[in-house]
């Protein structure tokens, strides 16, 4: 049994993670703004008011784990917001790199005391952030946000490797959830973090820093 700490778990796929996870027997610490009533169902642990781009929220959460072993922790947390050239709003490409690139990266940095060697980091980012697949343009703050996601977790994938900490870039594929609008072409949540965990498994000091699907294939930069 290991102890997991997932970002980001009122919904979707954070939720989705706590959901499989307690599931098949492991700890789980899930930490959000605010809580909802499915993820309380599941009877785990539950840190709200955590709020990852403020320093002090992140550093009051790892106070409160004091004493307490990550195996795993899952960055999670993110949005969305479209961003178009016509419509460039620079406040909401600057809210997303503070809430989808900085704050996982603070957040990593203020648990660190709670990983060992052994431990694993897996970020939550995007093929949207893949600079050879863009191939349509457009989304200006998600894309930037996650291609800083993606580099920060390249980068704690060599400053963490002599401390054994392995360190996952993942993709969750197109997920139907309330951030993609619940579109039709996507697949479930429960059947992307299946394909997450399993990556996130097999994840070791030899794999660490891939940039992954949650089907498996290792995506382009």
């Amino acid at each position: 049994m290991a102890t997991y700490l997932v970002t980001g778990t009122s919904r979707g796929i954070g939720y989705e993670y706590c959901r499989q996870l307690q599931q098949r027997g492991d700890d789980v610490i899930a930490v959000c703004r605010s809580s909802s009533a499915e993820l309380d169902q599941l009877g785990i642990r539950v840190e709200t008011g955590v709020d990852i781009t403020s320093d002090a929220s992140v550093a009051e959460l790892a106070n409160k784990l004091q004493g307490i072993e990550l195996d795993v922790l899952i960055n999670n947390a993110g949005i969305i917001n479209r961003v178009s050239l016509d419509n460039l709003d620079i406040e909401s490409i600057r809210q997303q790199f503070e809430v989808n690139a900085i704050g996982p990266l603070r957040f990593t940095k203020a648990l660190l005391p709670h990983l060992k060697t052994g431990s694993k980091v897996a970020l939550m980012t995007s093929r949207m952030g893949s600079i050879d697949d863009n191939t349509s343009g457009g989304s200006y703050g998600y894309r930037m946000s996650k291609v800083a996601l993606s580099m920060a977790g390249k980068s704690l994938s060599h400053d963490l490797k002599p401390e054994g900490i392995a360190v996952a870039i993942l993709h969750p594929g197109l997920v139907s959830t309330r951030m993609t609008g619940f579109t039709q072409n996507g697949i479930t949540p429960a059947a992307s973090v299946k394909g997450l965990l399993a990556r996130i498994d097999a994840l070791t000091l030899d794999n660490t820093g891939t940039f992954w699907h949650s089907n498996g294939e290792v995506l382009p930069w």
